[in-house]
């Protein structure tokens, strides 16, 4: 047998990365056990395996004594000049246990313990694994649904996507290769237990890392992120080096960089804009591609007072409020946004000099027809009101988190 288990052993720790040491330090602890069950209940039983040949022997430390009232611990002055003749009396002897019985047991239990420990070994090998990757983005592929959670491959264990980190309407095929954001490892008796998600902002920040090589190297460096999964994500990057447009580099030549995300998303849109350190600025870039024609900024308050052109006002605030939202998430402002007419009225605004043209926008910003109708009824003066205040009460209540978050994730950045 101990040649069988030395070769057992090297294979294993080359191929397993399990520690010969390891191994027998285990099945040297699990003899121990089943030796004393079998040839006595004391203590005295010892079990030695040499490392290099993997031979065993089991050993029974006996107390010399005139007579013999415990064989099991005990043993007399005549049986001990047996072994040596240098013993006397209170000396211990070992007396090695010889028996096909000891045979048999070191083999069962050698082999169960291999087994177990190659299963233990491997949960703590892809536990390890996978633990190192959390918080970041691996392909995975689209086993099988259970419940509304999602099964899914990543190679070496199998991942759960629930339903809560799911993307709204998002439905997956068996053997559909996508990518997660790994939320969380924990360890369990059966392996690692990977949750992974979807909806995570930072999913959309290390797509970005992978795509576009200035971001992945900190030239270019993202510094928050506000995200309403499934249908629109705002950016704000910031370049290292004066020579590199940082939202040209997200975007790429000819959109392709950004395309591809776009398109592991499943067309979600990405507004890319430049952060600025000055909080006006700041957030007029995260209201793109809505003009704006002033900002005033409280950054005690963390809040903004923001003025649009009148035609612009549906714009700005976005379909249901959404852009309006994601900037306010963005920058971590409560923004409140008023058309110019509405500024006047209300005596927030002073004169200016309009440098904007009804035609002077984004025409890229793709909203249909019906969503431009009904961000135009919207954009009604009471209507406008209505929205705007409730926009800022929901990016306060509900978006606390996620400015929480992204305001975290920026001054990490910095």
């Amino acid at each position: 047998m101990s040649n069988e288990l030395l070769e057992a052993l090297n294979i294993l720790e080359q191929e397993k990365n399990i520690s010969k040491e390891t191994l027998l330090e285990a099945i040297e602890n699990s003899l121990v056990t089943a030796c004393k069950n079998h040839f006595g209940k004391s203590d005295n039983v010892k079990v030695e395996i040499d490392p290099e040949t993997c031979a065993f022997s089991c050993y029974q430390e006996k107390t010399v004594v005139d007579t013999v009232e415990d064989p099991v611990e005990e043993i007399s002055l005549a049986d001990a000049h047996k072994v040596n003749g240098n013993y006397q009396l209170g000396d211990i002897v070992r007396v090695e246990v010889k028996s096909k019985e000891f045979g048999r047991i070191a083999t069962q239990n050698a082999k169960n313990v291999i087994l177990q420990k190659i299963r233990e070994e491997e949960r703590k090998v892809i536990f390890d694994e996978y633990n190192s990757k959390e918080k970041d983005v691996v392909t995975g592929v689209v086993q099988r649904y259970i419940g509304k959670n999602v099964s899914i491959n990543l190679g070496k264990a199998d991942a759960l996507l629930t339903e809560s980190e799911q993307i709204k309407g998002e439905v997956f095929k068996p053997t559909e290769r996508i990518k997660v954001y790994i939320l969380e490892v924990k360890s369990t008796s059966k392996g690692p237990k990977i949750l992974v998600s979807r909806t995570h902002p930072e999913l959309v920040k290390r797509l970005f890392e992978s795509e576009v090589t200035e971001v992945k190297e900190g030239i270019v460096e993202i510094k928050a992120i506000s995200r309403e999964a499934g249908s629109r994500t705002k950016i704000a990057v910031w370049s290292n080096d004066p020579n590199v447009d940082p939202v040209g580099a997200c975007v790429g030549m000819n959109g392709a960089r950004v395309n591809a995300i776009v398109n592991e998303l499943r067309g979600e849109k990405i507004d890319i804009i430049t952060w600025d350190e000055n909080p006006a600025i700041l957030i007029q870039n995260a209201l793109s591609p809505a003009k704006v024609i002033s900002v005033i900024a409280d950054a005690d308050e963390k809040s903004a007072k923001v003025v649009v052109p009148d035609y612009q006002l549906s714009l700005a605030i976005g379909k249901e409020g959404q852009n309006a939202r994601l900037a306010a998430r963005l920058t971590g402002f409560k923004i409140d946004i008023k058309s110019e007419t509405q500024a006047r009225e209300s005596g927030d605004f002073m004169d200016y000099e309009n440098d904007y043209e009804e035609d002077d926008y984004d025409d890229d910003y793709d909203y249909s027809d019906e969503e431009l109708a009904e961000n135009e009824r919207l954009a009604d003066t009471e209507q406008a009101d209505v929205q705007a205040e409730a926009f800022d009460t929901e990016a306060d209540e509900n978006g606390a988190a996620g400015t929480e978050n992204d305001a975290a994730d920026s001054g990490d950045e910095q």
